[in-house]
């Protein structure tokens, strides 16, 4: 997130200087990815964590798990 955070500081910092449509979008290309890596990491703990504790039901978190890859493709 604190990739996203600076990517997202240098997207103003090019919108201020007026900088060049591509290299705006190119960033803000960069600025999703890191979002969307983080929350990979996120949910790869979650599924870590439901893995290792055996009181958890599986099926309910899987469903969970799977929505919320969804929402990120």
């Amino acid at each position: 997130m604190k990739r996203a955070h600076g990517q997202m500081g240098a997207v103003i910092r090019m919108l201020e200087d007026g900088r060049s449509c591509e290299e705006i979008v190119t960033q803000m290309a960069a600025v999703g990815k890191a979002v969307n890596t983080a929350a990979f990491k996120l949910i790869a703990a979650s599924l870590k964590e439901c893995i290792e504790d055996e009181s958890i039901d599986r099926e309910i978190v899987t469903e969970k798990l799977q929505k919320l890859f969804l929402s990120l493709a």
